[in-house]
C-alpha cells in the first residue's frame, strides 16, 4: 500500500462520515431515523437493499468459488433463479398489510394480528441471528481486507466498525440509503477493473475461456441434494431458495425496514422489482471476475504461487495487489471496505430499530428523547458486533462454517409465522409460538443428524413444519383470540382488485426468471 492508495482511501472514509452528518441534521423522531421519515425514493432504496446483499465476502467469496474452490464454477448462478419468483410472494402477501399499518418494525405485525409474545419470540430470534451473522461477517471480510491493506487484523476490524458506527448513527436510514448508493458505485468499479486487468493478463477474452478449466464452466447442478450428494444442487436452490428470498425480504427487519422508507407502497414495489431484476446481472459481473481472475490465476505463477490451497478467498486480494497500479488498487479496496460496512450499516439500523420497537418503546419514559435512545441503542448494538468480531477469531473454522447457515433454520419458521396470520384467520398466537419452535427444532436436527440433506432446503422444511404444527395446534387448543382480526388477515376479493394493475409485472418477472434459466440452459450446452 502507497501514500496514494492510503489517500484514497481516507479520502473515501471521511466523505461517507461527512455526508452522514449532512443527511441526519433534520432527524426529529424515530421515524425520520429508522425509515427515514417514509420518504426516500424508490430507486435508492432498491439499489441500497441490493447493495446488503453484496458484502465483502460476496466481492471475495464468488470469484474464488467460480474459479478455485472445490465443487465450484458457474453453478453460483442457481443461488438466483428463486429471486423474482419471491418478490412476487412477498409483494402480493406481504407489503400490503407492512405499508397500511405504518410499521416500522415488522414484527409489530404480528403483536397486532396474534399477541406481544409471538412479536417478543421472533424479533429476539432476529436479534441473536442478526447480530451474530454479522459480527462473523466482519470477522471474515477483516482477514482478507487486513492481508490487503497491511494492518492488523484488530486495527481492520475497528476501522470497519468505527466508521460504520459513526455514519450510521448520525445519519440514521437515510445516510444508510445514500451512503450504500454510493458503495455500490464504487463496488461496480471495482469489479469492472479487475474484469478489465485480468482480460488484459490472459490476452483477451477468447483466451479466458479457453483458459478456465471446462467443468467450471457448468451452470446447472441436476441434482436434488436430498440424500444423492449434490453439492450445488439445482433443486434446492430453487425451491428451498423461494422460501428463503421470501422470508428475507418480506419477513426480515434489515431487508423491510428499507422497504418502509419508500413513501408509498407502489414505490416499494418499485423496489422490489428493481432488485428482483438487477440482482443476476450484479451476479454475472461477480461469476464473469471469477472466470477471468481464475483464467489469470491458471497463467501466472506469481499468482498460484500468493495463494495458499487452504485458502481461495485469497485469490481476488492477491490479484489486486500483484497485478493492479496504486490509486487503482486503493479505488478497489475502498469497494471491499465499501461492501463490508453496507453490510454492518443495514444490521445495526435494524438491530436498534427492533430493540426499541419491540422491546424498549414502552418502557422508556415519554419525557426521555426517543431519537436519542435510538442512537444510543445503535451504538450500543455496533459495540456488541464489533467485540463479537474479535472474539469469533477464537472459534474453529467450522463454526464460522455453521453460523452461515443459521438463517436457513429460522427463515422459513418465522415466514410461516406471517403467512399463517395472513391466510388462515382461526389461527392464534399460541398455534404459532408451537410452530416456530417446532419448526426450529426439527432444522436443528436436520442439521445435527442429516448431512446429506442441502442446507437450503431447511428453509422449506422449516416453514411446513411451522405452519402444520401452528394450524393444528390452533385447530384443538382453545386460546384467546382477537375480536377482530379482519384487517390482519388476506382479504381475497381485495387482493385481486387492488394487484390488478400490477399483473403485467408480476408477469414480466416469471418471464424474467424463464429468461435467466433459458441463459444458464444455453451456457450449459455451449461448454458441453
Amino acid at each position: 500500500m502507497t501514500a496514494v492508495d492510503w489517500t484514497v482511501i481516507v479520502i473515501y472514509l471521511s466523505g461517507m462520515i461527512g455526508l452522514s452528518v449532512y443527511l441526519g441534521r433534520g432527524h426529529s423522531s424515530q421515524e425520520d431515523y429508522f425509515i427515514g421519515g417514509r420518504n426516500l425514493p424508490w430507486w435508492a432504496v432498491g439499489i441500497s437493499t441490493m447493495a446488503t446483499q453484496t458484502s465483502a465476502i460476496s466481492f471475495i467469496s464468488i470469484p474464488a468459488f467460480v474459479a478455485l474452490k472445490t465443487n465450484g464454477g458457474l453453478t453460483w448462478l442457481q443461488y438466483e433463479l428463486a429471486v423474482p419468483l419471491a418478490m412476487i410472494v412477498v409483494m402480493v402477501f406481504l407489503i400490503p398489510f407492512f405499508r397500511r399499518l405504518q410499521l416500522v418494525s415488522v414484527y409489530g405485525y404480528l403483536e397486532r394480528r396474534f399477541s406481544p409474545s409471538v412479536r417478543y419470540l421472533v424479533s429476539f430470534v432476529f436479534l441473536i441471528s442478526r447480530a451474530v451473522g454479522t459480527g462473523v461477517g466482519v470477522y471474515a471480510s477483516a482477514i482478507v481486507l487486513s492481508v490487503c491493506l497491511g494492518t492488523p487484523l484488530w486495527l481492520t476490524i475497528l476501522i470497519i466498525g468505527v466508521v460504520t458506527i459513526i455514519y450510521d448513527t448520525l445519519g440514521g436510514m437515510t445516510a444508510v440509503v445514500y451512503s450504500d448508493v454510493i458503495q455500490m458505485a464504487i463496488l461496480l468499479s471495482g469489479i469492472g477493473l479487475c474484469i478489465f486487468y485480468a482480460v488484459d493478463i490472459v490476452g483477451g477474452f477468447g483466451n479466458v475461456f479457453h483458459t478456465i478449466p471446462p467443468g467450471r464452466l457448468r451452470t446447472i447442478d441436476p441434482s436434488t441434494g436430498l440424500g444423492d450428494g449434490g453439492a450445488v444442487p439445482f433443486w434446492a436452490f430453487l425451491i428451498g431458495g423461494l422460501f428463503l428470498y421470501t422470508s428475507y425480504y418480506g419477513t426480515d427487519q434489515s431487508q423491510v425496514q428499507r422497504e418502509l422508507s419508500a413513501p408509498t407502497t407502489d414505490e416499494t414495489k418499485k423496489s422490489l422489482v428493481f432488485n428482483g431484476i438487477a440482482r443476476f446481472p450484479l451476479t454475472v459481473l461477480y461469476v464473469l471476475m471469477g472466470i477471468t481472475v481464475g483464467a489469470a490465476f491458471e497463467l501466472s505463477p506469481e499468482l498460484r504461487a500468493s495463494v495458499p490451497y487452504d485458502k481461495p478467498d485469497y485469490l481476488v486480494p492477491q490479484f489486486i495487489l500483484l497485478n493492479l497500479p496504486a490509486g487503482v488498487r486503493a479505488l478497489i479496496f475502498a469497494a471491499m471496505l465499501a461492501a463490508a460496512m453496507s453490510s454492518l450499516d443495514s444490521a445495526l439500523n435494524s438491530l436498534s430499530a427492533a430493540t426499541m420497537r419491540d422491546f424498549l418503546h414502552r418502557r422508556i419514559k415519554k419525557t426521555s428523547s426517543p431519537l436519542l435512545w435510538s442512537k444510543l441503542t445503535t451504538v450500543a448494538w455496533g459495540i456488541v458486533i464489533t467485540g463479537f468480531a474479535f472474539l469469533v477469531g477464537r472459534m474453529s473454522e467450522t463454526v464460522i462454517e455453521a453460523i452461515n447457515k443459521i438463517g436457513s433454520v429460522s427463515f422459513g419458521p418465522i415466514l410461516a409465522a406471517f403467512l399463517v396470520g395472513v391466510l388462515f384467520k382461526k389461527a392464534h398466537g399460541r398455534g404459532i409460538i408451537f410452530g416456530i419452535v417446532a419448526g426450529v427444532a426439527f432444522n436443528l436436527f436436520l442439521w445435527l443428524g442429516f448431512e446429506d440433506i442441502y442446507w437450503m432446503w431447511w428453509n422449506l422444511f422449516g416453514f411446513l413444519v411451522t405452519s402444520v404444527v401452528a394450524l393444528v395446534v390452533s385447530a384443538i387448543i382453545t386460546s384467546p383470540q382477537r375480536e377482530d382480526v379482519g384487517e390482519y388477515v388476506l382479504n381475497w376479493n381485495a387482493i385481486l382488485k387492488e394487484e390488478r394493475r400490477w399483473m403485467s409485472t408480476y408477469g414480466l418477472l416469471i418471464f424474467y426468471f424463464v429468461l435467466m434459466l433459458s441463459f444458464m440452459l444455453l451456457v450449459q450446452r455451449l461448454v458441453k
